[in-house]
């Protein structure tokens, strides 16, 4: 039974569902796009507020930690005040951070102000995608899901091409100020146009113990994952006792949604098979795999194939767009065949492009081919977003923002989770292969002094011979860092493969159980007409 809050959809016209469509996916995509474009411009920030590559990183860890904890609060927050001006908070704090973050002259005051953006995007896209939702009605949700899915998985892509351009053309400010008035017309606009999603407020009695405990879980986790590698992981003490600090608060969190009498988060919408399977999936396929990718493709290009920013944005860039086009396509197919069966043809294409096509990437692939290559797997991860939100959400009714903020905490935590095993991954494998190159050449010593001498005659028409000596030995530790990179590269994009098949897992349980269940239904009548009832 649809709630009276999501019937709203009756009450709007095809013109000004599109309208509303625009207002909420422009807050979206300004705010998800932000994300990937400042991880780009961190080399540029780093002398004018006067800090180091670690240093710097606690701008991109703080707005994943505000963003997530964040999240945590949506649900309560929309339930007392509204869901409408939960978004207006979120583009409010959003853009008033951007212009913050703008006029920032340290560090600790760029990190202060990236929080602020980091909770306005968390009201801001929980907000948004549940309003998406509700203005459409059942029957065309799937492409409701498919232009939002457009703004999630369309921006990541596009970060490094903007990013690049303004680098090399503005000042990193120009990130920032960019959103103040898309910010500012977005906020009259909302605040005009979308009508109250929540007629009636209820009195909630928020749990602040429960979400204490979880908000220091999540900051902790986090944190161990974004600063794991650059203190060596569990080597660190600092680590050990951040991973500590989460699993103690994770415990403490769950004791006490148990002996509360009103728990932060409703745990009974796990048994919605539909919402517990793409909980699933979304979190080993979008997380632990697909964020790989995202990862990877620019660390190709820039470190591999040594690219400018720019220039590896503008070969993202046809990845992008297949992604963006193919969103819209999975999101009618989602209406026309249903979220389940869309959700098979994308494990289909996805499986192969992630083990068996971004893998032949190399050192030596044409950058045409390398192009085609990441579009193929483009088109899969375009066909992912849309029907797995529809299948998580079509059943919560009451429960929808609820449903959408544990997404979109999957991603983040996912997500970072992805991050930080690709990151792992590459620094290892790198340094196995370079190794293992290494000892090659030691029983090969015939072909390294082929490899020397020729290099030797050729560098020294330029130089004296000892220098060219010289030039030929580190032109062959350049090429076995380049071969050991190229290793490192196909064997990380592999490995996340491996998580795909264990999100697939998750969807084959789901048709088992639809199986299992219309068979036990078929063979008991009643139990069907206990169910309808």
């Amino acid at each position: 039974m649809e709630p009276a809050s999501t019937e709203i959809y009756k009450k709007i016209g095809p013109g000004e569902r599109a309208f509303l469509t625009v207002i909420l996916i422009t807050g979206v995509f300004m705010a998800i796009l932000d994300t990937t474009v400042v991880e780009v411009i961190l080399p540029k920030i780093m002398a004018p507020l006067s800090t180091d590559i670690y240093g710097v990183q606690w701008v991109v860890t703080i707005y994943m930690i505000a963003a997530a904890t964040g999240l945590l609060m949506v649900e309560s927050a929309s339930k007392a005040i509204g869901i409408k001006r939960i978004f207006l908070m979120g583009l409010i704090l959003f853009t008033f951070g951007s212009f913050l973050c703008a006029r920032a002259n340290s560090l600790a005051e760029m990190i202060s102000f990236r929080a602020f953006q980091g909770l306005g995007e968390a009201f801001l896209v929980a907000s948004a995608e549940t309003i998406l939702f509700t203005i459409y009605p059942p029957e065309k949700r799937g492409f409701a899901m498919g232009v939002y899915s457009l703004a999630v998985s369309f921006s990541p892509a596009l970060g490094p091409t903007l990013g690049g351009y303004i680098t090399e053309h503005l000042t990193w400010r120009y990130v920032f100020y960019i959103n103040i008035p898309i910010g500012i017309l977005d906020i009259v606009a909302s605040a005009v146009f979308i009508p109250k999603i929540i007629e009636k407020r209820v009195m909630v009695r928020f749990n602040y113990i429960s979400f204490l405990f979880i908000s220091l879980a999540t900051i902790s986790l986090l944190t161990l994952l974004s600063k794991g590698q650059e203190k060596g992981w569990f080597q660190s003490m600092f680590i050990v006792r951040l991973f500590f600090v989460s699993s103690i608060s994770f415990c403490i969190y769950f004791i006490s949604e148990i002996i509360s009498g009103h728990s932060l988060i409703d745990f009974s919408i796990f048994r919605i098979k539909e919402f517990r399977t793409a909980i699933g999936v979304y979190f080993f396929i979008l997380g632990l795999s697909m964020y790989q990718v995202f990862y990877l493709c620019p660390q190709y290009y820039e470190r591999l194939r040594f690219l400018t920013t720019y220039q590896t944005g503008l070969h993202l860039m046809p990845a992008a767009l297949c992604i963006a086009f193919f969103s819209i396509i999975s999101g009618i197919m989602s209406d026309k065949i249903g979220p389940e069966r869309v959700l098979v043809i994308t494990v289909i294409l996805y499986l192969p492009s992630v083990y068996l096509v971004l893998p032949h990437l190399n050192y030596y692939t044409p950058k045409a081919k390398s192009i085609i290559m990441i579009m193929i797997w483009g088109v899969s991860v375009g066909m992912f977003f849309a029907p797995i939100t529809t299948l998580a959400l079509k059943k919560l009714g009451e429960k929808t923002n609820l449903g959408v903020s544990l997404m979109h905490y999957a991603r983040f935590v996912g997500g970072s989770f992805g991050t930080a095993l690709a990151t792992n991954k590459l620094q290892k494998s790198m340094a196995f292969h370079y190794d293992e190159i290494s000892a090659l050449q030691s029983r090969e010593l015939y072909y390294v002094k082929q490899f020397i001498i020729k290099w030797y005659y050729l560098t020294a028409k330029h130089f004296s011979p000892e220098i060219a000596l010289k030039k030929s030995k580190a032109l062959l530790g350049y090429a076995t860092n380049l071969q050991a990179m190229s290793y490192a590269f196909q064997d990380t994009f592999r490995e996340s493969g491996i998580y795909a098949v264990i999100g697939c897992l998750f969807l084959a349980l789901f048709f088992w159980e639809e199986h299992y269940g219309s068979r036990r239904n078929a063979l008991d009548p009643t139990r069907e007409g206990e169910a309808a009832a």
